[in-house]
């Protein structure tokens, strides 16, 4: 396993690589996290540990927009509302600064043991409407199409629609499912995900017909077409 560390202050990042590795990773460090983002499908990481100035519940959001990994946010004394938003938003955990490092090894240490991937080869091929989804290998093939693949959040998002064909999810619940966390559910990041996977399933992703949208609602896999966009 390894982990992604963004940090800016550079006496910081040392501290906190030693802290990872002595965790039982091994490393990849960076000091801007746009960059390290739109990288991010090169080389994914198991975890992600962010330490860099600015809006912290913004940058969780932009984290959340590519990746469901583990991530963990090294902030100032942020007020509780802060502290709640960001859990919200998608961080596993919130660390305040100044932290202890072995706690911090520790707490690394449990989040690492108890963070699990989707184990794909376990889980059924599925087949409806034309569209087969296959887990093991991570891709969706439409009709006679060549297969493509599938990155991990659209893969979840894909499988979660279609273990409920015809129903209209809401994002609440689909963040859940998808990203893996409970809170208010964030539109736009769904919104994000449904456009990239559309971009693979659907032949005329501006007039879909898979993935349909009831506005206001949620999102649904529609294998017999009867809801419209």
């Amino acid at each position: 396993m390894y982990a992604l560390l963004i940090a800016q202050n550079p006496d910081e990042r040392a501290v906190l690589s030693l802290t990872l590795q002595r965790a039982g990773v091994a490393v990849t460090t960076g000091n801007d996290l746009e960059r390290a983002m739109r990288s991010w499908f090169e080389r994914p990481a198991d975890l992600i540990l962010l330490a860099v100035p600015g809006d912290p519940v913004a940058h969780m959001r932009r984290i959340r927009a590519d990746t469901e990994v583990p991530v963990v946010a090294i902030v100032d004394d942020v007020s509780e509302d802060v502290h709640c938003e960001l859990l919200d938003t998608g961080a596993d955990l919130v660390v305040r600064r100044p932290f202890s490092a072995r706690l911090l090894i520790a707490q690394l240490r449990a989040l690492l043991r108890r963070a699990g991937n989707i184990p794909l080869s376990s889980l059924p091929t599925l087949s409806q409407g034309g569209v087969t989804l296959d887990p093991a290998a991570r891709t969706v093939q439409v009709e006679v199409l060549p297969p493509r693949r599938l990155t991990h959040l659209e893969f979840r998002l894909l499988y979660t629609l279609m273990i409920h064909p015809g129903q209209i999810l809401p994002p609440e619940l689909i963040v859940e499912r998808v990203w893996g966390y409970t809170g208010q559910g964030d539109k736009e990041l769904v919104r994000g995900l449904v456009s990239r996977l559309r971009a693979k399933v659907e032949p005329e992703p501006r007039t879909p017909r898979y993935i349909v949208t009831l506005p206001g609602v949620g999102y649904a896999f529609d294998p017999n077409g009867i809801h419209s966009e």
